[in-house]
């Protein structure tokens, strides 16, 4: 099994919503297996095992789930493959799902059984062949390219006025900007919000600067753990943090200063608390993908160590995944970004060249992140990786996220 989570925008760049795209067999090594991984019989809808394993919970943050579903899965046990709230699961048909009766019936069943729906890849002339299915729906997604919005607006207000639109394949600022100028999406999918930014400014505001520095201190080659300590005194923010996870560990020890709170956690696990606790702040105002990305991507990475024999190096391949977009989080270019901060030669090449070992990683990390599955897939057979091992590290990346920044 592959899993991966594609989100979803509102016009502030708040995520409201993901996409879970799943594929159950490497299509390498199993040819015969059809490419879209979802068509071996109406009796499982593969997302949904991910979904219901996990809990909407950890694998969103609470927030509603997309799950795919095509000619063959919408008849499928629905019902007693979910564990999870039915109106936190968006049922996401297609085109395969053809306007008949049958399925129109089909579709008013799982929207009395509390589901959510959705469709996707309609053209301009399937709307009235659709209409009862669409009338079932809470959510559209339209190819913005290919759909004029001031007349959509009409239509679907006048028609289905409790519909929600969603634009698709918005690949960049400029897509999104004149998007959002028109008006008439509610949300917004595409690989520019995959790492969403916003204009650069010239110069690193002095909150980032002092956490810059903390970032040499700890990534410097054994450093001082009073020279760490100094610098977090800096900052109100990473010393409450600090002594919440000291106290956490310390039950009968009563901690008197920073200094001795550093010393409590000893070097290995101060870097690692440092280095995912300023990338926190780095991202502090930035929308919040960017740090749930970095995050669950640099904890994907160290668990990939094992899988590209590079265990290890399974601590610098975390470093790597956190500061894999240090250029938005310090609005700079990679090579200025990385000008500010001491990182290892390999983590370099691999963010700014994209050469090295560990670029291999990352490159894989982020198909991984499109559910580009074929290739995904060619690079496991390559490098003789079992499917399983990546499926369970992604998943273990996303329970470690949910425990760093727990539901209130």
């Amino acid at each position: 099994m592959l899993a991966t989570l594609i989100p979803l925008f509102d016009a502030n760049m708040s995520v409201c919503a993901y996409s879970v795209f799943a594929r159950k067999e490497n299509h390498f090594l199993n040819p015969n297996y059809e490419g879209g991984a979802r068509y071996d019989g109406a009796g499982t809808v593969h997302e949904l095992e991910v979904v219901s394993s996990m809990g909407v919970g950890t694998l969103s943050g609470g927030k509603e789930v997309f799950v795919p579903v095509n000619q063959f899965s919408i008849y499928a046990e629905i019902s007693l493959q979910c564990t999870v709230p039915a109106n936190k699961v968006v049922l996401l048909m297609d085109n395969s799902i053809t306007p008949n009766e049958q399925y129109a019936k089909r579709v008013k069943e799982l929207k009395s059984q509390g589901y959510r729906l959705a469709i996707r890849k309609l053209q301009i002339s399937d709307f009235e062949p659709y209409k009862e299915i669409i009338s079932q729906c809470d959510y559209i997604l339209l190819n913005h390219s290919k759909i004029d919005i001031s007349k959509a607006k009409i239509y679907f207000g006048q028609v289905y006025p409790n519909i929600k639109l969603i634009a698709v394949n918005v690949e960049s600022q400029e897509d999104y900007e004149k998007l959002k100028k028109d008006g008439g999406y509610d949300l917004y999918e595409g690989s520019f919000f995959r790492m969403p930014v916003k204009q650069s400014e010239t110069a690193v505001n002095p909150l980032k600067v002092n956490y810059i520095e903390l970032l040499n201190v700890v990534n410097a080659p054994d450093f001082d753990l009073q020279d760490a300590a100094d610098v977090i005194g800096k900052d109100p923010a990473l010393v409450i943090s600090l002594l919440e996870m000291v106290n956490r560990m310390a039950i009968n020890s009563e901690i008197t200063s920073i200094r001795h709170a550093a010393a409590m956690l000893g070097q290995k696990e101060l870097k690692r608390w440092i280095n995912t606790a300023v990338t926190k702040e780095l991202c502090s105002d930035k929308p919040s993908e960017i740090t749930r990305l970095v995050m669950i991507r640099a904890k994907f990475a160290e668990e990939l160590a094992k899988c590209f024999e590079m265990a290890m190096a399974e601590q610098e391949l975390f470093i790597m995944g956190l500061f894999s977009a240090l250029d938005v989080m310090l609005e700079k270019s990679m090579e200025e970004a990385l000008d500010m901060v001491q990182v290892s030669k390999n983590i370099r090449e691999a963010l700014l060249e994209k050469k090295g070992d560990f670029a291999k990683v990352l490159n894989f990390i982020k198909k991984y992140e499109d559910a580009d599955w074929t290739e995904v897939s060619r690079l496991m057979v390559l490098d003789n990786i079992d499917m399983n091992e990546v499926y369970e590290a992604y998943l273990s990346a996303l329970k470690w996220y949910r425990d760093l920044f727990p539901q209130k």
